[in-house]
């Protein structure tokens, strides 16, 4: 079955700091990780009434299944991207694999 990796990055304690390390190479970092099908990345939009959201960023990195989703986060690829990624949180991080179930595009 398709598996995906979410990375969700809460809100930093300094979201300056955090973009200009994120616009520095996360992407390009996440897009080498051997057998990655496909990366979408997200910004979660702020709340009308001025509170923090539930999360700042998201990165969904898609593999064909969950055998090669596991074997790239054991590669020379991933030692350079999770140090990045746990270095941008300072807010907090959580990183999820979930089997994809439905996947529909219109």
């Amino acid at each position: 079955m398709p598996t995906k990796i979410t990375v969700i990055y809460d809100n930093p304690t300094d979201p300056d700091a955090f973009e200009a390390g994120y616009a520095d190479g996360q992407v390009d970092l996440a897009s080498a990780l051997p057998g990655l099908q496909s990366i979408e990345t997200s910004k979660v939009w702020p709340k009308e009434d001025g509170s923090p959201t539930p999360a700042y960023r998201t990165i969904d990195l898609y593999f064909p299944d969950y055998a090669t989703a596991s074997a790239a986060v054991s590669t020379e690829q991933a030692g350079a991207l999770f140090p990045s990624i746990f270095g941008l949180a300072t807010g907090g991080v959580r990183i999820l694999f979930s089997e994809v179930e439905v996947a529909v595009t219109f």
